[in-house]
């Protein structure tokens, strides 16, 4: 997830930005330090969420805001302020979340799991834009905080490894108990398998590439995830048959 910082404060940004790179799958891309700049930032990077100080000289974050909401893609917009008092005029203006000063790790991570609006990290597939979901919104994780609920449409790739499974999300990683039969038969179309121990996201599969020094091996690259996944002989075709068809109509 890319990501800008905006406050007239320095110090406040330094904060923040080393509170978000404790989260994996987040990069923060710019910042800026009032309104006008912040425009510019924005329409230069294309972020998918903008953390905005309210109270900032000249133009300030509720203005922004709603400039940002006439795109028609806007960034998921996370107001951050000192002033407890703006918080309705933050969610007048179609904020996605709000963050008191300072800024505390376990609160961020919470709104950063809040966050459901649709970003360039969420385009929508046919089936999606016609309003076909899967059989079921969530994946279910217990974890030290609690049960966590993991939307279908943040997970980036499932990966198994004897009795757990591994969920790559948007937000971070957790790990679940369940099957990849029972989440293929879950997700499907939605998601590939592509190896007996990988079930991916179609829409953020980014290439299909062969192994260094090695033509029988090959590993597929999907966006927001650093870790390629091994793609098995036996899936190799139908990896291909897709790529090709989502190539040829784009």
């Amino acid at each position: 997830m890319r990501v800008i910082i905006v406050d007239d404060e320095p110090l406040a940004r330094e904060r923040l930005r080393r509170l978000v790179a404790e989260f994996p799958g987040y990069e923060v891309v710019g910042e800026a330090s009032d309104g006008e700049s912040a425009l510019d930032v924005i329409d230069d990077e294309q972020p998918d969420i903008v953390f905005l100080d309210i109270r900032m000289g000249g133009m300030d974050g509720l203005q922004v805001a709603r400039q940002l909401n006439e795109l028609d893609m806007p960034p998921a917009v996370i107001f951050t302020t000192a002033y407890a008092e703006h918080a309705l005029s933050a969610f007048d203006a179609a904020a996605a979340g709000y963050l008191l000063k300072p800024i505390r790790k376990e609160k961020l991570r919470d709104i950063l799991l809040r966050v459901r609006r649709p970003s360039r990290a969420h385009q929508a597939s046919p089936r999606e834009a016609s309003g076909e979901t899967p059989k079921r919104e969530f994946v279910l994780a217990t974890t030290r905080d609690g049960l966590v609920r993991i939307p279908w449409s943040d997970v980036v790739y499932f990966l198994a490894d004897q009795k757990y499974t591994t969920v790559h999300h948007l937000h971070g990683e957790v790990l679940i108990e369940e099957s990849l039969k029972m989440l293929e038969q879950d997700f499907a179309p939605w998601f590939i398998r592509v190896h007996r121990k990988a079930l991916v996201a179609t829409r953020f599969i980014h290439s299909l590439e062969r192994g260094k020094g090695d033509e029988e091996h090959h590993w597929l690259r999907v966006r927001h995830a650093d870790q390629l996944i091994p793609v098995s002989r036996r899936r190799l075709p139908e990896v291909r048959r897709f790529i090709q068809d989502s190539s040829g109509s784009e």
